[in-house]
């Protein structure tokens, strides 16, 4: 009896263990998202406050929020990774 009340508790264990990798891969992809997803938001917000403002530097505040487009859209690959990773390492 003793022996199966072990085998029983291995098994909640790995279960809860894939679980929470499961919750761990969601909440860091998650995260990365809104993150990137508020940033790419305050980001083109700014553009058209600026452009606005400059109507004359549009070009150059345009190349510019393609940069920092690009570097808050990396976020999102980051966070993804990082989950994909630690549900496969862990």
């Amino acid at each position: 009896m003793h022996i199966a009340f072990i085998t029983f508790l291995a098994a909640v264990t790995e279960e809860t263990a894939k679980a929470g990798k499961s919750i761990g891969l969601g909440v860091g992809g998650g995260l990365g998202a809104v993150g990137a997803g508020v940033g790419i938001g305050i980001i083109f917000g700014k553009v058209i406050e600026s452009v606005t403002r400059q109507p004359e530097m549009r070009d150059e505040i345009t190349s510019i929020q393609w940069l920092g487009f690009a570097l808050t859209e990396a976020v999102v690959f980051y966070g993804l990774l990082g989950s994909i990773l630690a549900y496969v390492l862990v």
